[in-house]
């Protein structure tokens, strides 16, 4: 492990250039979250390339009849009928969002978004990024089934966005890249404030309410101390059940049950030492007694369960499950959302259609021109400040990979639209304001000077 450690500073930790300003304990899992982010990209961007060519084939009709295939499960009184999709979209994707609540509980508790002084500029570019992508979609769509996506282009994706400038290197500095991770994080935010507000259509309260007592009895079990998996596990899959049928979106339980996920460890660095230290001094002893091996065993048990609850449940459950998300599940959502048939489709009729140009705008022009002017306005105002080594050309650049919104923007997609024809055009716009946001802005960080200089941009 010690090995394996090294190699992965050697190769990714180069970019921190180990600034004094910043704890050693938040640039490490930082680093090692963006370097998994990065690396997921580009296995996103396979499968999305997959999903296309595969829908393109000649066999490209057994596309749709793949991810169309249904599947029936009953128990019981339970009783689950989906298509492979769905089972994608609303099983797996619940995963996803688990991943995403543990990731805005950890930057809200003790990351950078914990000191409202730090948060604010993020926070308030943000809203940019959502409110002008909004109002540039609806001026291309402002009635009909069409005007259900004015949500599609707020969204930014983590993996794609860090992964582009990771790229860069140095050229962008650790503050921005911290800005740009905030203001994808407060993105995710509110695209689940959409979700769960604007694109749930009929909701069953009794199952609702079985969900929030889901909730209810996770909540009391981390205030009475239950460590268990063997207890979270059911309840959150049963808390998953019960609001995938109240008519709420399922992937909502897993934002709520990570956010619920308690952030602090059972035991301090000194009462891990303490622990720890009283077992191994008793170690002497037992090897020496009749029956030392049964107290050996018994001591190295005890020795890890301390060192596991020295490490608090929300890092140990991203550090499990967020390479399967990023790695596996992104991956297979992409597979199954990606794939747009060309074929028989007018192009030219197909880019210049409202519900494609709004989202193309959306994502593109909305982004840059969101993020920048109210980042802008907020300092300004005086209510955030830059990062330092950070000028005004970094801000506009990150505001144009922003707009890379692929993920999240084809999963509001989904819940938009019951027209495949409408949804088809969406991801028309997706894919294409998402390369062109991620070419600009890379061109226009690749411009700014290594000697620091872009500070006064």
């Amino acid at each position: 492990m010690a090995e394996v450690d090294s190699e992965y500073s050697r190769q990714h930790l180069t970019w921190v250039d180990s600034p004094r300003w910043i704890p050693s304990r938040f640039v490490r899992p930082l680093t090692r979250f963006i370097y998994i982010e990065s690396s997921g990209g580009i296995v996103l961007l396979v499968a999305a390339m997959i999903a296309l060519l595969w829908a393109n084939a000649p066999f490209g009709e057994s596309y749709e009849r793949f991810w169309e295939t249904h599947f029936e499960f009953s128990l019981g009184g339970i009783h689950l009928s989906e298509s492979l999709r769905g089972i994608v979209n609303d099983g797996l994707m619940a995963i996803f969002f688990f991943v995403v609540g543990l990731e805005i509980k950890r930057e809200l508790v003790t990351g950078d978004l914990r000191e409202r002084k730090a948060a604010s500029l993020p926070v308030i570019a943000a809203l940019g990024g959502m409110i002008v992508p909004a109002l540039i979609y609806v001026s291309f769509n402002g009635a009909g089934e069409a005007s259900q996506g004015w949500g599609i282009p707020m969204a930014t994706d983590i993996a794609f966005s860090v992964g582009v400038v990771s790229l860069l290197g140095r050229r962008v500095p650790v503050g921005a890249r911290l800005f740009l991770l905030a203001v994808a994080i407060v993105d995710d935010i509110g695209a689940i404030a959409v979700i769960a507000v604007f694109y749930t259509d009929t909701v069953l309260f009794g199952y609702l309410g079985a969900a929030i007592g889901g909730l209810v009895a996770v909540t009391l079990a981390n205030r009475v101390g239950v460590r268990s998996m063997s207890f979270y596990v059911p309840v959150g899959v049963a808390t998953w059940y019960f609001l995938l049928e109240s008519g709420v979106h399922a992937t909502l339980a897993g934002v709520a049950l990570g956010m619920l996920t308690p952030v602090r460890s059972m035991y301090t660095d000194s009462e891990y030492h303490d622990r720890a230290t009283r077992i191994l001094d008793r170690y002497e002893f037992d090897i020496a007694a009749p029956r030392g091996t049964e107290r050996i065993d018994q001591d190295a048990l005890e020795v890890s369960n301390i060192a596991r609850e020295s490490v608090s449940p929300l890092h140990r459950m991203e550090s499990v499950l967020h390479p399967w998300s990023s790695f596996v599940i992104v991956p297979i959502f992409a597979l199954a959302n990606a794939g747009v048939r060309f074929t028989g489709v007018d192009v030219v009729e197909a880019v210049t259609h409202p519900v494609s140009l709004g989202v193309l705008f959306g994502l593109f022009a909305g982004k840059i021109v969101g993020i920048s002017i109210f980042a802008w306005l907020a300092v300004k105002l005086r209510l955030g400040v830059l990062p330092r080594f950070t000028g005004w050309k970094h801000i506009v650049g990150l505001a144009a990979i922003a707009g890379i919104g692929f993920t999240v923007s084809l999963f509001i997609t989904g819940l938009a639209f019951d027209s495949a024809v409408l949804a088809d055009r969406a991801k028309i716009g997706i894919f294409i304001g998402s390369f062109a946001s991620g070419v600009v802005g890379t061109l226009i960080l690749r411009s700014i000077r290594l000697d620091g200089a872009a500070t006064s941009d």
